[in-house]
């Protein structure tokens, strides 16, 4: 425990956070399930092996800061106070949802629990990070914005300029990667020349570091770090969280270009087990424990699953209603 007590995590930390890694995989095995039954509209996509780095980041974000999340970030959604049941009904598109069924079905945000919906094109929520981020310097607000993207998306514009203008002003951002080692099909040696993104931050004039993305406490620990440094004025800092997907890009993606190799040594290192080991061995983790953990998450999904089935699919009358802003917002000006 003396590690954990060192970043100021007691034992209900500890064990909130394997249970966050526990019920994200859980929502989103249920998910798995619910689109085998035709129940999910186009195709579908997991955190499956980033479990960790979502609960860590998520845990250390303070309740006034932002984030943008991407689709891996299943943890983050939870660690922010997201219903399971919405997340469920975000899946199947129904009207209850966050985004009420009007965007896909992993694209999804509670702006008042301080996140901001992603896009398909992930590096886009880079600069909204760091327009978030200059917001509250100019404010002279104590907030932290916070930006995940994946290794592939280090290869567009966008990331790149927004991070060269969070460097270039030392805003209070912090760049977090999850790099899979795969973009889609395209293995990181073919991304970059470099041998960790997080090299690059220093281009920028910014910190950058490497952690392994399947240790808790590690990711946590950087992430901390991270967030205060940019509260205090310290500026930006670049995280890779390196880990690996533990299947596809997809659900309809079969994953055969990664070497069997590699997968099982991932396996073995598989976020949710290594935690739950450490806890066993370090904060006397019992097993009567991880029978009420799993006991109240399965009766959760139960109850999550009815609610979000019981949501009305959204009438196409309804289809336009919160997408544009109405006509005459723009007929009074709102700035002088």
């Amino acid at each position: 425990m003396e590690a954990a007590t060192e970043l100021g995590l007691d034992r209900i930390d500890l064990v909130g956070m394997y249970r966050n890694m526990l019920l994200s995989r859980s929502v989103e095995e249920r998910g798995r399930t619910l689109f085998k039954q035709g129940k999910i509209p186009g195709s579908f996509y997991t955190g499956l092996g980033n479990e960790a780095a979502a609960a860590a980041v998520g845990t250390a974000m303070g309740p006034d800061d932002v984030g943008a999340v991407i689709h891996r970030n299943t943890g983050v959604h939870l660690a922010r106070g997201t219903e399971p049941w919405k997340i469920l009904a975000q899946f199947m598109g129904r009207e209850d949802a966050p985004s009420r069924g009007r965007d896909g079905n992993v694209h999804f945000a509670e702006f008042d629990l301080g996140l901001i919906t992603m896009v398909s094109h992930l590096p886009a929520m880079l600069p909204v990070a760091t327009g978030c981020a200059l917001a509250f310097r100019i404010r002279q607000e104590p907030r932290v914005a916070i930006g995940w993207f994946g290794d592939g998306s280090s290869a567009r514009g966008d990331a790149h300029e927004a991070m060269n203008f969070a460097g270039t002003r030392q805003l209070p951002v912090v760049f977090v990667c999850n790099n899979n080692q795969y973009a889609y099909s395209t293995p990181t040696r073919l991304e970059y020349a470099v041998d960790h993104l997080a090299a690059r931050a220093l281009a920028y004039g910014f910190d950058g570091v490497v952690v392994d993305g399947t240790d808790l406490l590690a990711v946590y620990r950087e992430a901390r770090d991270a967030i205060e440094k940019a509260r205090e004025g310290g500026g930006p800092t670049l995280i890779e969280s390196v880990t690996l997907r533990l299947e596809g890009h997809g659900i309809h993606d079969d994953a055969s270009y990664v070497p069997r190799e590699l997968f099982e040594e991932y396996e073995d290192r598989d976020p949710i087990e290594r935690f739950h080991r450490w806890l066993v061995e370090h904060a006397a983790f019992t097993d009567d424990e991880q029978r009420t953990i799993e006991s109240e998450i399965k009766e959760l999904l139960s109850e999550a699953v009815k609610r979000a089935e019981a949501s009305p699919e959204p009438a196409p009358e309804t289809l336009l209603d919160g997408v544009y802003a109405p006509h005459d917002v723009f007929e009074t000006p709102h700035f002088s």
